[in-house]
């Protein structure tokens, strides 16, 4: 029960920052509001107002630059939360991070908020975002709270900003005033999620604008100007059941600078799918970008075949165990007649038509989606069909591939130089495989040309717009990435790891990447690499968001073994999925010592096939979903060394034996248009619509 904060009527009013299509958690906050009542018994959800809030779902103009200024630099993150491993130097406030969309929506929630109370009739409100609950004791720690605050003989406290939801992260105390309530004058306060602004709080805010950088972030940055209190402890917290649709830009950076040293974690399968889902539908109305937005969604998705192979098609008529997929999206095989068996013999069945005209059975019309292309909110309509959480990230645009000829299927046969090594477990990773062998389609490659090449006996060096000495490095990498470590000499190239102690790693190391990204093409590299226990030797194809990498790999406790790796995750660019820290894994066996002499090793990038060389013989080849998809996305060409964080997989470094080196003798990367950089597709697609 309250008193003096309530009664004194400086508190009358609580904005809940809600999402339109979250109306479950508006009733939830009221719910935990009703827990609480004034002296005269008024419940405290008599004076909520919700907020529409900014939806990220539907941000696409830019913010107004006079109110938000969607980027941050790395020293403001540094100012906030301290890392004993960097410093708050040039570099550092050079290193510009570009806020994520929901991170916008959040800080333009909460501008509008300040705005309101800025103009409106009281002399301060209680903010608060839909998922927080309060804590035990917390109608009599804010009354205590509040009482600190205010002056003997007035009837309103003195402050600006009150935080009752926080988590300390700063290296300076805040100094205390008053028994309950502590001063913020040093930044080090994260969360925005529960605080009491006055009038003039909001008006000094508004002020300071433009805010740059997440919400939370600025508002330390404002410490000076406001008087700013915290609560003893948090009075208001975040719900721990409610899983959070943020995603946070710094993450990123602080992988790439090497504050974070762990893998993330696998993707949470948080329920039961629905399924199997079967999608039908005319060519051209989006089948495609629907078999990417099922994947996304945690699908195993199988689509654009003219059939499936003939036991995977057997067990989903039959409604059997062991089916290798959850959803068949574009495939010839599932006529009419096949989808009335699936729905007989699958009560979970789900079906979804991507086109006008009735192409399913209307037996099975309960349970089917239309998704057709006039359909304006696709994820809107699909979520809700199968009962899952929107995603953050766009809808696919993928154009339609059409139905694949399924060119051959027969059991795999085990290789006497292939081991299968432990992998991560996702639903982009088919297992419990023993009769698979991938889906095999016809790839028909345009001749490629040389698009880069670089031949160090023949006098060539790293041209600077094509390549990049890497300055960065990675969360199981034990060492950091630094130019002076790629040095090249009069027929060969050396990456040389080092003792070298830096800020956040003990070893520094060198790497080169392509400036330029590429869709599918052949990369060579002649290479012989060091043969020093703990070290890896990597050559390969990469990019974030989503991950996608294609691996060769030298593990330097036995050269006599090549390892081969694929990851895959699905979505458009800038999806957030790059779950998984093992890949697919594969060993091959070589029948000599990679480090006696160069060799040519080469990845060749299908649509539907990755294939390895060694001097010019294919030693491995996987399909499609042989366990994974090919991936499909823009990468980098790479070539580092690098000391792993574990000693199973790559050893215990022999430290007593570095610097260690391993050697470049050329690189080269062939394609056509389709592997071209991302400029030159987008020059040939300009070009090609202008003669449309």
């Amino acid at each position: 029960m309250f008193s003096r904060s309530i009664e004194s009527g400086a508190l009358r009013r609580i904005y809940v920052i809600n999402l339109d299509r979250r109306p479950d958690r508006w009733q939830r906050v009221r719910r935990e509001l009703d827990r609480f009542r004034d002296r005269h018994g008024e419940r405290l959800s008599a004076l909520a107002r919700r907020f529409s809030a900014v939806d990220a779902r539907y941000l696409k103009a830019a913010p107004d630059l006079a109110m938000l200024v969607p980027r941050f630099t790395l020293a403001d993150q540094l100012t906030v939360d301290p890392s004993p491993l960097l410093r708050i130097d040039d570099e550092a406030r050079a290193r510009e991070i570009r806020m994520t969309k929901q991170e916008v929506a959040v800080a333009l929630s909460h501008i509008e908020v300040w705005k309101l109370i800025a103009h409106g009739d009281v002399p301060c409100a209680l903010v608060l975002e839909d998922d927080v609950f309060m804590t035990y004791g917390f109608a009599r720690d804010l009354e205590t709270t509040w009482s600190s605050l205010t002056p003997p003989g007035a009837d309103e406290p003195d402050f600006d900003l009150l935080y009752l939801a926080f988590n300390d992260v700063g290296s300076a105390s805040p100094t205390r005033d008053g028994d309950r309530a502590r001063r913020l004058q040093q930044p080090g306060i994260w969360e925005a999620s529960a605080y009491i602004l006055s009038r003039d709080g909001a008006r000094k805010l508004l002020d300071a604008a433009p805010v740059y950088g997440p919400i939370d972030l600025w508002l330390n940055m404002q410490f000076g100007r406001l008087r700013a209190f915290a609560a003893a402890r948090p009075l208001i917290e975040q719900r721990i059941d409610e899983p959070s649709t943020n995603s946070y830009s710094v993450l990123p950076v602080l992988s790439q600078v090497g504050v974070i040293t762990r893998e993330k974690p696998l993707l949470p399968r948080t329920k039961r799918l629905h399924g199997p889902v079967v999608a039908v539908g005319d060519q051209g109305s989006g089948l495609t970008a629907l078999a990417v937005a099922l994947s996304m969604l945690g699908y195993s998705c199988c689509s654009d075949l003219d059939r499936l192979p003939a036991p995977e098609q057997s067990r989903l008529l039959r409604g059997e165990q062991g089916r290798l997929f959850s959803a068949y999206v574009n495939i010839g095989s599932l006529s009419f007649e096949a989808l009335e068996q699936i729905a007989k013999a699958s009560r979970r069945a789900r079906f979804i038509t991507t086109s006008a005209d009735p192409v399913v059975p209307p037996t099975l019309h309960d349970r089917v989606l239309r998704l057709s292309p006039e359909v304006k909110d696709k994820w809107a309509a699909l979520t809700e069909f199968l009962d899952l959480e929107y995603p953050a990230f766009p809808y696919p645009t993928d154009r339609d591939l059409g139905q694949r000829a399924l060119s051959h299927w027969a059991p795999r046969k085990s290789a006497g130089n292939l081991t299968d090594l432990k992998s991560d477990r996702g639903p982009w990773i088919l297992r419990s495989a023993r009769d698979w062998s991938g889906i095999a389609v016809d790839t028909d490659p345009s001749p490629r040309t040389s698009l880069v090449r670089v031949d160090w006996a023949a006098g060539d060096t790293l041209d600077d717009a094509a390549w990049r000495r890497r300055d960065d490095t990675f969360p199981s990498n034990m060492a950091l990435f630094r130019p002076a470590n790629v040095r090249q000499l009069r027929d060969h190239a050396l990456l040389t790891l080092r003792h070298e102690q830096t800020s956040v790693r003990a070893l520094t190391s060198g790497a080169i990447a392509s400036t330029a990204s590429y869709r599918y093409g052949r990369f060579k590299a002649e290479i012989r690499p060091s043969g020093i226990p703990g070290l890896i030797t990597g050559m390969f194809l990469h990019r974030n968001g989503p991950r996608q990498e294609i691996d060769i790999e030298f593990i330097g406790k036995d050269p006599s073994k090549m390892l081969v790796n694929v990851f895959y995750n699905p979505g458009p660019e800038g999806t957030k999925l790059e779950y998984g820290y093992r890949g697919t894994p594969t060993l091959v066996d070589l029948g000599f010592d990679a480090t006696a002499d160069f060799h040519t090793y080469e990845i060749d990038w299908l649509p539907n096939t990755i294939r390895w060389l060694i001097d010019g013989e294919v030693v491995y080849e996987r399909m499609t979903w042989d366990p994974t998809p090919v991936p499909n996305r823009r990468l980098q060409f790479n070539l580092n060394l690098w000391h792993s964080r574990s000693r199973e997989f790559a050893g215990t470094l022999a430290s007593a034996d570095l610097p260690a080196s391993a050697s470049i003798r050329s690189i080269e990367i062939l394609g056509n248009a389709r592997s071209a950089s991302d400029e030159q597709v987008d020059l040939l697609a300009a070009t090609l619509a202008g003669h449309s």
